[in-house]
Protein backbone atom coordinates (compact mmCIF):
# COMPACT_ATOMS: atom_id res chain seq x y z
CA UNK A 1 0.00 0.00 0.00
CA UNK A 2 1.63 3.47 -1.10
CA UNK A 3 2.11 5.77 1.57
CA UNK A 4 -0.21 8.90 1.56
CA UNK A 5 1.39 12.34 2.53
CA UNK A 6 0.33 12.58 6.07
CA UNK A 7 2.05 8.97 6.50
CA UNK A 8 5.03 10.57 5.56
CA UNK A 9 4.92 13.59 7.73
CA UNK A 10 4.21 11.51 10.44
CA UNK A 11 7.59 9.62 9.46
CA UNK A 12 9.38 13.06 9.05
CA UNK A 13 8.29 13.99 12.81
CA UNK A 14 10.84 14.77 15.30
CA UNK A 15 10.37 13.01 17.99
CA UNK A 16 14.43 12.72 19.98
CA UNK A 17 16.24 15.42 21.66
CA UNK A 18 18.84 14.96 19.52
CA UNK A 19 17.07 15.59 16.27
CA UNK A 20 15.29 18.76 18.22
CA UNK A 21 18.58 19.90 19.30
CA UNK A 22 19.98 19.81 15.60
CA UNK A 23 17.47 21.84 14.03
CA UNK A 24 18.14 24.88 17.14
CA UNK A 25 21.51 23.96 18.01
CA UNK A 26 20.81 23.41 21.54
CA UNK A 27 21.87 20.90 24.03
CA UNK A 28 19.99 17.88 24.28
CA UNK A 29 20.83 15.93 27.31
CA UNK A 30 18.12 18.54 29.59
CA UNK A 31 15.22 16.53 27.69
CA UNK A 32 16.48 13.56 27.22
CA UNK A 33 15.28 12.69 30.93
CA UNK A 34 11.66 14.29 29.94
CA UNK A 35 11.35 12.35 26.57
CA UNK A 36 12.15 9.32 28.17
CA UNK A 37 9.02 9.67 30.85
CA UNK A 38 6.80 11.77 28.72
CA UNK A 39 7.36 10.64 24.88
CA UNK A 40 7.43 13.60 22.06
CA UNK A 41 6.44 14.12 18.74
CA UNK A 42 6.25 17.00 16.68
CA UNK A 43 5.09 17.11 13.38
CA UNK A 44 6.87 19.14 10.50
CA UNK A 45 3.56 21.71 9.98
CA UNK A 46 3.63 22.24 13.82
CA UNK A 47 7.84 22.76 13.46
CA UNK A 48 7.83 24.99 11.03
CA UNK A 49 5.75 27.17 13.46
CA UNK A 50 8.19 27.72 15.99
CA UNK A 51 9.49 31.01 15.47
CA UNK A 52 12.25 30.50 18.66
CA UNK A 53 12.85 28.94 21.85
CA UNK A 54 10.27 29.21 24.06
CA UNK A 55 7.40 30.77 22.39
CA UNK A 56 3.91 29.66 22.48
CA UNK A 57 3.93 27.21 19.96
CA UNK A 58 8.05 25.55 21.25
CA UNK A 59 5.75 25.57 24.84
CA UNK A 60 3.32 23.46 23.69
CA UNK A 61 5.50 21.05 22.17
CA UNK A 62 9.44 20.74 23.65
CA UNK A 63 9.89 18.63 26.70
CA UNK A 64 10.39 20.81 29.56
CA UNK A 65 12.37 19.80 32.97
CA UNK A 66 9.00 21.25 34.84
CA UNK A 67 7.25 18.10 33.32
CA UNK A 68 9.57 15.87 36.05
CA UNK A 69 7.57 17.60 38.80
CA UNK A 70 5.62 15.21 40.61
CA UNK A 71 2.74 17.73 41.60
CA UNK A 72 -0.46 17.06 40.04
CA UNK A 73 -2.70 13.87 39.54
CA UNK A 74 -1.31 11.30 37.31
CA UNK A 75 -5.39 10.42 36.23
CA UNK A 76 -6.68 13.91 36.97
CA UNK A 77 -9.95 13.45 35.90
CA UNK A 78 -10.54 9.81 37.13
CA UNK A 79 -10.83 7.97 34.22
CA UNK A 80 -9.83 4.85 35.23
CA UNK A 81 -12.26 4.00 38.04
CA UNK A 82 -14.92 5.14 35.07
CA UNK A 83 -14.03 2.55 32.68
CA UNK A 84 -16.30 -0.39 32.40
CA UNK A 85 -13.79 -1.79 29.58
CA UNK A 86 -10.48 -0.26 28.29
CA UNK A 87 -11.73 1.38 25.14
CA UNK A 88 -14.38 2.97 26.87
CA UNK A 89 -14.79 5.73 29.16
CA UNK A 90 -18.56 6.17 30.81
CA UNK A 91 -18.60 9.32 32.88
CA UNK A 92 -22.28 10.80 31.97
CA UNK A 93 -25.20 8.31 31.48
CA UNK A 94 -25.90 9.16 27.83
CA UNK A 95 -22.36 9.69 26.47
CA UNK A 96 -19.21 7.74 26.72
CA UNK A 97 -15.48 8.23 24.45
CA UNK A 98 -14.48 5.65 22.76
CA UNK A 99 -10.20 5.34 23.24
CA UNK A 100 -9.24 3.82 19.58
CA UNK A 101 -5.60 5.16 19.39
CA UNK A 102 -2.84 6.08 21.72
CA UNK A 103 -1.25 8.12 19.22
CA UNK A 104 -1.16 11.86 18.36
CA UNK A 105 0.57 14.04 15.17
CA UNK A 106 1.98 16.27 17.90
CA UNK A 107 2.06 14.94 21.68
CA UNK A 108 1.25 18.08 23.54
CA UNK A 109 3.16 19.01 27.05
CA UNK A 110 -0.08 19.90 28.84
CA UNK A 111 -2.17 16.76 27.76
CA UNK A 112 -4.79 14.93 29.91
CA UNK A 113 -3.75 11.57 29.19
CA UNK A 114 0.14 12.58 29.58
CA UNK A 115 0.36 8.89 31.20
CA UNK A 116 -0.57 7.08 28.20
CA UNK A 117 -0.87 8.58 25.05
CA UNK A 118 2.13 7.67 23.55
CA UNK A 119 2.63 4.68 25.27
CA UNK A 120 3.01 1.94 22.53
CA UNK A 121 2.72 -0.55 25.47
CA UNK A 122 -0.60 1.40 26.17
CA UNK A 123 -2.01 0.96 22.83
CA UNK A 124 -5.52 -0.93 22.39
CA UNK A 125 -5.59 -4.40 20.93
CA UNK A 126 -8.58 -5.31 18.02
CA UNK A 127 -10.35 -7.24 20.78
CA UNK A 128 -10.10 -4.41 23.33
CA UNK A 129 -11.77 -2.31 20.83
CA UNK A 130 -14.20 -4.80 19.80
CA UNK A 131 -15.45 -5.32 23.30
CA UNK A 132 -15.55 -1.35 23.68
CA UNK A 133 -18.22 -1.78 20.51
CA UNK A 134 -19.72 -4.75 22.06
CA UNK A 135 -20.21 -2.37 25.69
CA UNK A 136 -21.69 0.47 23.72
CA UNK A 137 -23.83 -2.08 21.75
CA UNK A 138 -25.45 -3.62 24.90
CA UNK A 139 -26.31 0.26 27.20
CA UNK A 140 -28.94 1.42 25.52
CA UNK A 141 -28.94 4.79 27.26
CA UNK A 142 -25.81 5.25 25.38
CA UNK A 143 -26.90 8.19 22.31
CA UNK A 144 -23.53 10.00 22.12
CA UNK A 145 -20.34 8.19 21.03
CA UNK A 146 -17.07 10.96 21.46
CA UNK A 147 -13.51 9.03 19.47
CA UNK A 148 -11.00 9.93 21.02
CA UNK A 149 -7.28 9.11 22.25
CA UNK A 150 -4.97 9.84 21.20
CA UNK A 151 -5.96 11.35 17.67
CA UNK A 152 -8.41 9.12 16.02
CA UNK A 153 -7.57 10.54 12.58
CA UNK A 154 -4.34 8.81 12.72
CA UNK A 155 -6.05 5.78 12.22
CA UNK A 156 -5.61 4.63 8.64
CA UNK A 157 -8.58 5.27 6.47
CA UNK A 158 -10.22 1.34 6.21
CA UNK A 159 -9.70 0.85 9.97
CA UNK A 160 -11.48 4.45 11.00
CA UNK A 161 -14.23 3.71 8.72
CA UNK A 162 -14.87 0.20 10.11
CA UNK A 163 -15.01 1.63 13.83
CA UNK A 164 -17.31 4.22 12.50
CA UNK A 165 -19.60 1.90 10.56
CA UNK A 166 -19.97 -0.33 13.57
CA UNK A 167 -20.78 2.64 16.24
CA UNK A 168 -23.16 3.86 13.49
CA UNK A 169 -25.09 0.71 12.99
CA UNK A 170 -26.01 0.42 16.87
CA UNK A 171 -29.47 1.60 16.95
CA UNK A 172 -29.52 3.97 19.63
CA UNK A 173 -26.34 6.27 18.80
CA UNK A 174 -27.52 9.34 17.56
CA UNK A 175 -24.63 10.73 16.70
CA UNK A 176 -20.64 10.35 16.91
CA UNK A 177 -18.06 12.88 17.79
CA UNK A 178 -14.51 13.44 17.02
CA UNK A 179 -11.91 14.72 18.72
CA UNK A 180 -8.90 15.65 16.80
CA UNK A 181 -5.92 18.07 16.50
CA UNK A 182 -4.82 16.89 13.43
CA UNK A 183 -6.38 20.21 11.84
CA UNK A 184 -3.72 22.34 13.56
CA UNK A 185 -0.54 19.86 13.69
CA UNK A 186 -0.97 17.92 10.77
CA UNK A 187 -3.60 19.37 8.26
CA UNK A 188 -2.49 17.45 5.16
CA UNK A 189 -4.46 14.22 7.15
CA UNK A 190 -7.68 15.75 6.76
CA UNK A 191 -7.82 14.49 2.30
CA UNK A 192 -10.75 14.71 0.15
CA UNK A 193 -10.85 10.50 1.08
CA UNK A 194 -11.25 11.17 4.20
CA UNK A 195 -14.04 13.11 3.98
CA UNK A 196 -15.96 11.12 2.38
CA UNK A 197 -15.50 8.70 4.85
CA UNK A 198 -17.11 11.09 7.44
CA UNK A 199 -19.85 12.18 5.29
CA UNK A 200 -21.21 8.61 5.36
CA UNK A 201 -21.65 8.56 9.41
CA UNK A 202 -23.72 12.12 9.66
CA UNK A 203 -24.27 13.66 12.00
CA UNK A 204 -20.53 13.57 13.08
CA UNK A 205 -19.23 16.52 14.82
CA UNK A 206 -15.50 17.33 15.30
CA UNK A 207 -14.16 19.08 18.11
CA UNK A 208 -10.38 20.11 16.90
CA UNK A 209 -8.50 22.24 19.60
CA UNK A 210 -6.33 25.54 18.54
CA UNK A 211 -4.51 27.24 21.25
CA UNK A 212 -3.06 30.42 19.99
CA UNK A 213 -3.57 32.86 16.89
CA UNK A 214 -0.14 31.58 15.18
CA UNK A 215 -1.90 28.20 14.81
CA UNK A 216 -4.33 29.90 12.51
CA UNK A 217 -2.82 29.06 9.57
CA UNK A 218 -3.15 28.33 5.76
CA UNK A 219 -3.19 24.97 6.03
CA UNK A 220 -5.13 24.50 8.67
CA UNK A 221 -8.31 26.98 7.47
CA UNK A 222 -8.00 24.72 3.70
CA UNK A 223 -8.30 21.60 5.85
CA UNK A 224 -11.04 22.90 8.22
CA UNK A 225 -12.85 24.30 5.01
CA UNK A 226 -13.07 20.48 3.81
CA UNK A 227 -14.31 19.16 6.85
CA UNK A 228 -17.20 22.16 6.68
CA UNK A 229 -17.32 21.35 3.11
CA UNK A 230 -18.18 17.86 3.70
CA UNK A 231 -20.80 18.79 6.11
CA UNK A 232 -18.71 17.92 9.02
CA UNK A 233 -19.92 20.32 12.39
CA UNK A 234 -16.65 22.14 14.09
CA UNK A 235 -16.18 23.22 17.18
CA UNK A 236 -12.89 24.17 18.78
CA UNK A 237 -12.08 23.72 22.66
CA UNK A 238 -9.33 25.72 23.98
CA UNK A 239 -7.07 25.49 27.35
CA UNK A 240 -6.04 28.11 29.44
CA UNK A 241 -2.38 27.70 29.38
CA UNK A 242 0.29 30.04 31.23
CA UNK A 243 2.71 31.65 29.02
CA UNK A 244 0.78 30.95 25.86
CA UNK A 245 -2.42 32.54 26.01
CA UNK A 246 -3.58 33.20 28.98
CA UNK A 247 -4.21 37.14 28.10
CA UNK A 248 -7.56 38.43 26.88
CA UNK A 249 -6.28 39.67 23.37
CA UNK A 250 -4.47 36.20 22.86
CA UNK A 251 -7.79 34.85 22.91
CA UNK A 252 -9.73 36.83 21.48
CA UNK A 253 -7.52 37.19 18.22
CA UNK A 254 -7.87 33.42 18.13
CA UNK A 255 -11.52 32.89 18.50
CA UNK A 256 -12.13 35.42 15.61
CA UNK A 257 -9.77 33.91 13.44
CA UNK A 258 -11.55 30.45 14.53
CA UNK A 259 -15.14 32.00 12.93
CA UNK A 260 -13.15 33.31 10.00
CA UNK A 261 -12.64 29.68 9.43
CA UNK A 262 -15.67 28.43 10.53
CA UNK A 263 -15.31 26.70 13.57
CA UNK A 264 -17.27 27.20 16.70
CA UNK A 265 -15.16 28.36 19.85
CA UNK A 266 -17.15 25.81 22.04
CA UNK A 267 -14.98 25.32 25.25
CA UNK A 268 -12.34 27.48 26.56
CA UNK A 269 -11.12 24.51 29.36
CA UNK A 270 -9.10 25.41 32.92
CA UNK A 271 -6.10 23.11 32.53
CA UNK A 272 -6.51 19.88 34.17
CA UNK A 273 -4.57 18.87 37.19
CA UNK A 274 -2.63 16.71 35.64
CA UNK A 275 0.92 15.76 36.70
CA UNK A 276 3.84 17.01 34.62
CA UNK A 277 1.77 19.73 33.46
CA UNK A 278 1.52 22.45 36.98
CA UNK A 279 3.56 24.70 35.30
CA UNK A 280 0.55 25.70 32.85
CA UNK A 281 -2.19 26.31 34.90
CA UNK A 282 -3.44 29.49 35.67
CA UNK A 283 -5.50 30.67 38.43
CA UNK A 284 -9.29 30.46 38.10
CA UNK A 285 -9.22 34.51 37.84
CA UNK A 286 -7.48 34.73 34.79
CA UNK A 287 -9.61 32.38 32.87
CA UNK A 288 -13.13 34.69 34.32
CA UNK A 289 -11.48 37.64 33.77
CA UNK A 290 -10.56 36.35 29.96
CA UNK A 291 -14.22 35.55 29.82
CA UNK A 292 -15.23 39.02 31.01
CA UNK A 293 -12.96 41.07 28.37
CA UNK A 294 -14.69 39.02 25.83
CA UNK A 295 -18.35 40.01 26.68
CA UNK A 296 -19.05 43.08 24.49
CA UNK A 297 -15.88 43.50 22.08
CA UNK A 298 -16.29 39.90 21.05
CA UNK A 299 -19.44 38.22 18.54
CA UNK A 300 -21.53 36.11 21.34
CA UNK A 301 -20.59 33.46 18.77
CA UNK A 302 -17.04 33.23 19.87
CA UNK A 303 -18.18 33.57 23.47
CA UNK A 304 -17.25 29.96 24.90
CA UNK A 305 -18.40 28.27 28.30
CA UNK A 306 -15.46 28.54 30.57
CA UNK A 307 -15.37 25.13 31.72
CA UNK A 308 -13.61 23.14 34.38
CA UNK A 309 -13.25 19.60 34.41
CA UNK A 310 -13.44 18.41 38.30
CA UNK A 311 -10.95 15.86 39.52
CA UNK A 312 -12.05 12.81 40.03
CA UNK A 313 -14.71 11.92 37.42
CA UNK A 314 -16.99 14.82 39.02
CA UNK A 315 -17.58 16.34 34.87
CA UNK A 316 -17.16 19.77 33.69
CA UNK A 317 -18.61 22.56 35.14
CA UNK A 318 -19.03 26.38 33.50
CA UNK A 319 -17.47 28.48 35.22
CA UNK A 320 -19.09 31.87 35.96
CA UNK A 321 -18.79 33.99 39.08
CA UNK A 322 -21.44 32.15 40.92
CA UNK A 323 -20.60 29.28 40.89
CA UNK A 324 -17.19 29.84 42.17
CA UNK A 325 -17.28 30.27 45.81
CA UNK A 326 -13.83 31.20 48.65
CA UNK A 327 -13.86 30.33 51.83
CA UNK A 328 -11.12 32.03 53.51
CA UNK A 329 -7.98 30.40 51.22
CA UNK A 330 -10.10 27.53 50.33
CA UNK A 331 -11.89 27.75 46.57
CA UNK A 332 -15.33 25.47 46.30
CA UNK A 333 -16.55 24.63 42.59
CA UNK A 334 -20.34 23.84 42.29
CA UNK A 335 -21.00 21.04 40.65
CA UNK A 336 -24.28 20.11 38.31
CA UNK A 337 -25.34 18.07 41.35
CA UNK A 338 -25.50 21.50 43.63
CA UNK A 339 -22.59 20.18 45.68
CA UNK A 340 -19.38 22.26 46.53
CA UNK A 341 -16.38 20.62 45.41
CA UNK A 342 -12.82 21.94 47.16
CA UNK A 343 -10.16 22.79 43.98
CA UNK A 344 -6.46 23.19 44.46
CA UNK A 345 -6.03 27.01 42.64
CA UNK A 346 -3.12 28.43 41.21
CA UNK A 347 -1.93 31.22 42.63
CA UNK A 348 -0.95 34.28 40.64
Amino acid sequence: MATENWQQSLKDSISTPEQLAEYFRLDPAPLRQVAERYPMRISPHYLRLIEQPGDPIWLQSVPDLRELDDAGLVDPLGEEDLSPVPAVIHRYPDRVIFLVSSSCATYCRFCTRKRKVGCRELSLSFKELRDGIDYIAATPEIRDVIFSGGDPLLLPDPVLADLLARVHAIPHVEMIRIGSRVPVTLPERITGKLCQILQRFAPIYLNTHFNHPRELTVESAAACSRLADAGIVLGNQTVLLRGVNDRPQIIADLFRGLLKMRVRPYYLHQMDLVRGGEHFRTSINTGLNIIKNLRGPVSGLANPYYVIDLPGGKGKVPLVPDDVVREGDRLLIRAASGELVEYSDKVD
